[in-house]
């Protein structure tokens, strides 16, 4: 199961994102459906089935976001925070072989739109939760066991 927490930046998005589908796609499509209807033969009529496919998937995403907005605990930064690696912090990381990492730990569903996001329930989160500047994480995962040194941590203000 899956932590209901968000950053306000991302609930932002997935409001903003709800809003574009209610008042711009989904209009939008419903047009072009009512549209390749009164064509006539709709089993051969490739605008309206694909219309009304890109309508379901629409309805389907509109309910997925009234749902998860409806759930989800904006988790806003806290001065108690500083120094510590908590939800929504920017974590800048160091492995054994000296790749380096900048992340910051979200939501579930914030980690799809951006590269440079980790989910709070991942592995390497909870490994990272509570730690210091110069601690060291062990993620114990499928793949092996891997050591990160924590380098700095940051928060949006």
């Amino acid at each position: 199961m899956r932590t209901p927490l968000i950053t306000r930046k991302g609930f932002r998005q997935l409001q903003q994102e709800l809003d574009h589908l209610w008042r711009v796609d989904r209009p939008e499509t419903t047009k072009k459906v009512t549209w390749a209807a009164s064509l006539g033969d709709r089993s051969e009529n490739a605008d309206y089935q694909y219309n009304k496919k890109r309508l379901r998937e629409i309805d389907r995403r509109i309910r997925y976001l009234s749902k998860s907005i409806e759930n989800l605990k904006v988790v806003d930064y806290s001065p108690e925070q500083d120094g510590y690696v908590f939800f929504g912090a920017w974590v800048e990381i160091e492995n054994e072989q000296g790749k380096t990492l900048r992340i910051q730990i979200v939501g579930y569903d914030e980690i799809f739109t951006r590269k440079d996001c980790i989910s709070i329930d991942s592995p390497m989160a909870r490994a990272l939760l509570k730690k210091q500047v110069d601690d060291e994480a062990e993620v114990r995962t499928e793949a092996g066991h891997f050591v990160w040194l924590i380098k700095s941590i940051e928060y949006e203000k």
